[in-house]
């Protein structure tokens, strides 16, 4: 299930990755910036227990995940602003993350919100995903994703109901949960135990109205 097919090649620094978020905070302030800080250090967290994975690399991904929001307040475009975005700086990786992290479920139409892109951009992102082959870099940042509130950690139910509440759901949105907690299953497999012992803060920020 791994495929890790990439490297530190594909991929800007620690510092490089926060250059970009705090650029990108004074473009578009918002509370997607500590949320990104906190799927980046879920992602470093769990990592650090997968031998296969390097925790700077998803650290960098985590942080920057959601980077396309930089271009101002939008929907689903985030993902392909992003992926175009990083493309531009030359890193590949977190530009196919930008686009992938929204996909536990491969289905073009299984996104909360809506598709505030042309036509064009949409058959882009629709064969881009048909294509891609995800390996544990993507299911790791698509699972951290669903754990990080603004606040910090979380269940991934909290998550879940916090997103579904303010998007709304659809006729995928069961299945997208159900990948969700078989990616869940996978990296705690990995680790040898529950996620939740190694992100700090989960009980209070899930239960913490």
């Amino acid at each position: 299930m791994n495929g890790i097919k990439n490297t530190r090649d594909d991929t800007p620094s620690v510092e490089e990755a926060k250059a970009f978020l705090t650029e990108a905070e004074k473009l578009n302030p918002g509370r997607w910036v500590s949320h990104s800080l906190h799927v980046g250090k879920a992602a470093q967290l769990i990592a650090q227990r997968c031998p296969h994975l390097d925790p700077e690399i998803a650290l960098v991904l985590g942080t920057l995940h959601d980077i396309g929001r930089r271009f101002g307040v939008t929907s689903m475009r985030h993902s392909i602003d992003g992926y175009n975005y990083l493309m531009r700086q030359g890193y590949s990786l977190p530009a196919r993350i930008c686009i992938t992290h929204s996909f536990p479920y491969k289905e073009v139409n299984a996104v909360f919100g809506h598709w505030d892109v042309s036509p064009e951009e949409l058959d882009f992102i629709q064969n881009f995903l048909s294509s891609a082959e995800f390996d544990d870099y993507d299911r790791l940042i698509q699972l951290c994703d669903a754990l990080a509130l603004p606040e910090g950690f979380c269940l991934l139910e909290r998550r879940m109901i916090d997103v579904a509440l303010r998007h709304g759901v659809n006729n995928y949105t069961i299945a997208k949960w159900k990948a969700t907690f078989t990616i869940k299953k996978h990296f705690e497999e990995c680790i040898g135990g529950s996620l939740y012992r190694v992100l700090p803060g989960v009980i209070e920020n899930t239960f913490t109205s």
